[in-house]
């Protein structure tokens, strides 16, 4: 098995975008990241043209045209789409928007760190959870 991820954002912010993605790069070179700027844009690339799919979605709650709460709702409505792991990656500490995007299928819930090595542990914590059906991701 190759070790090389691919990873979707999906964020209205285009600096927390790249900082994700450099984050992803500096965690592993071979990671793979694609993005996009709302919740439609995203279903539509993954149900369209992002091929091979990812092996996670980071997903953030407020966005314009489709925000992340209903983007979750529909990912996980489509059998294509629904057992791909999704990371809630927003500026929200709500335990409100924990519990609702956990009852909506959400692997896991991380508030926006402000400082990149902390991004950076976050995202690496997340992978070593290996409940995504990748045994032997090397960080």
């Amino acid at each position: 098995m190759t070790n090389a991820l691919t990873f979707m954002i999906v964020d209205d912010d285009a600096d927390d975008c790249e900082f994700f993605h450099e984050a992803i790069s500096e965690i592993n070179p071979l990671f793979k990241c694609l993005t996009a700027s709302n919740g439609e844009e995203a279903l539509m690339k993954l149900r369209g043209e992002a091929q091979p799919l990812p092996d996670f979605i980071f997903l953030d709650l407020n966005m314009q045209r489709m925000d992340g709460r209903k983007c979750l709702a529909e990912l996980k409505k489509d059998l294509n789409l629904k057992d791909i792991p999704v990371i809630i990656l927003t500026t929200s500490a709500s335990q409100k928007d924990i519990d609702e995007t956990k009852m909506l299928g959400a692997f896991h819930f991380m508030t926006k760190p402000s400082e990149y090595q902390k991004l950076r542990k976050e995202i690496a914590f997340v992978l070593s959870q290996n409940k995504s059906g990748h045994p032997g991701i090397t960080l």
